[in-house]
């Protein structure tokens, strides 16, 4: 769900928000985007234009470029998974695969790819991006393992923050350092049993 979607649930301001007029300044600016302009230049005037609404439209529903900017990669990037809640390995194996998917759509897509990384070049977005997006996704992987450690699932003395990056890691080194690196199906299972092996409790020995 982006940005604007759970925004929608907080009281409105002024007018009454409408999901049409949303939709249409976030086809705009990824037009913009989609013809090779600058994120310096997308300014909220262009995309006020080129959606066809007017300023004041879209800054009752964004308090600026870095955040409208935020909700367009959401837009534009495969939904957010819904965890199946059966075990940690279900949970861990549904975060790695939609990450794998983001993967994926950053290589085909020239859009997201040009974003990501003019996104980079800017603190402010990349700032109103991370606390946005990546950290919340983050927190999601902390509390799946949060709970496996709970339940048993792996061991009482296992390191969250440093065994969440060890899952995430491959993937994130396939597609930040080694862009040729296949992203194969299966991954995301190859992964989380590979790292669980070494963070599953110790059997008792007779």
């Amino acid at each position: 769900m982006s940005l604007a979607d759970s925004r929608s649930e907080a009281p409105a301001r002024g007018r009454p928000r409408s999901e049409a007029v949303e939709r249409a300044i976030l086809e705009g600016a990824m037009k913009l985007l989609e013809e090779g302009v600058p994120l310096a230049e997308l300014s909220i005037e262009r995309i006020a234009r080129t959606a066809g609404v007017g300023k004041a439209t879209i800054y009752r529903r964004w308090s600026g470029k870095e955040e409208l900017f935020v909700d367009v990669i959401r837009a534009a990037e495969p939904l957010d998974p819904e965890l199946p809640g059966t075990s940690m390995r279900d949970d861990l194996i549904a975060l790695l695969e939609s990450l794998r998917q983001r993967a994926l759509a950053s290589r085909s897509s020239a859009l997201l790819h040009n974003a990501h990384v003019q996104m980079k070049s800017s603190p402010r977005i990349w700032a109103a991006y991370h606390a946005n997006v990546i950290v919340p996704r983050r927190n999601l992987g902390l509390e799946v393992l949060r709970r496996g450690r709970q339940r048993g699932e792996i061991r009482a003395d296992v390191d969250l923050a440093l065994a969440n990056d060890m899952f995430v890691g491959p993937i994130l080194i396939r597609t930040l350092l080694r862009p040729e690196a296949d992203l194969p199906e299966g991954l995301a299972e190859r992964i989380v049993d590979t790292v669980m092996e070494g963070l599953r409790p110790v059997s008792s020995q007779p």
